[in-house]
């Protein structure tokens, strides 16, 4: 059975909801990724940042990236798929909810997406 951790893509980093948009961006550009999970203050997932969070919903707005939080960009809640989940259930977890990045979770930490 393939799983979810044979699919990812390991090392995947948190960025803290307290941290700002402009300090994610420049994450996302020094690790060359278009999305970061965010964690709240007990590392648990509280959202996803992608890059077209930033630029719609903060700088288009006319709102300042250095002042707006990654946690400001949290809704709803965040879907996740176990590091064990089997490939079609991660794949049918990703079009039911139209997304295109999935953070993986084994034992509570992240160890992919």
């Amino acid at each position: 059975m393939t799983t979810a951790a044979d699919i990812m893509h390991p090392g995947a980093q948190w960025i803290p909801a307290t941290e700002t948009l402009d300090r994610a961006a420049q994450l996302m550009a020094r690790l060359n990724v278009g999305a970061l999970p965010i964690s709240d203050a007990d590392e648990r997932l509280c959202g996803i940042l992608t890059d077209r969070d930033i630029v719609v919903n903060c700088v288009a707005k006319g709102h300042d990236p250095a002042k707006v939080t990654c946690g400001d960009m949290a809704r709803g809640t965040p879907r996740w798929i176990d590091a064990g989940a089997d490939v079609t259930d991660v794949l049918e977890e990703m079009e039911s909810h139209q997304i295109k990045r999935l953070p993986v979770i084994r034992n509570k930490k992240l160890v992919g997406m």
